[in-house]
């Protein structure tokens, strides 16, 4: 009859430790990794954004707020219902 238990040696516990402080070092290098690419993005003030949103809001013509532009031509909206070209095709 085999025995019920298997002695292991310690080498295995040894070798399982040691990959997950590889792990961790690894995961940590990519963090570290990650954190440096965030720091290179070039950042512009609140304030400048701010400015250039509400330029861009002034001077550009939003369709869906006829109250501050004022009625659209249907030709010009690009929401407007588009109107059949005609009522069948043949082929």
């Amino acid at each position: 009859m085999p025995a019920p238990y298997e002695i292991r040696a310690g080498g295995d516990v040894k070798n399982k430790k040691q990959s997950m402080a590889d792990l961790k070092l690894r995961r940590l290098n990519e963090l570290n990794s990650r954190l440096k690419e965030d720091l290179e993005r070039p950042r512009i003030k609140v304030s400048e954004a701010s400015m250039s949103l509400i330029q861009y809001c002034q001077n550009t013509k939003d369709f869906m707020v006829p109250s501050l532009w004022g009625q659209v031509d249907k030709r010009e909206d690009p929401y407007a219902p588009q109107q059949p070209k005609g009522c069948c095709s043949v082929m």
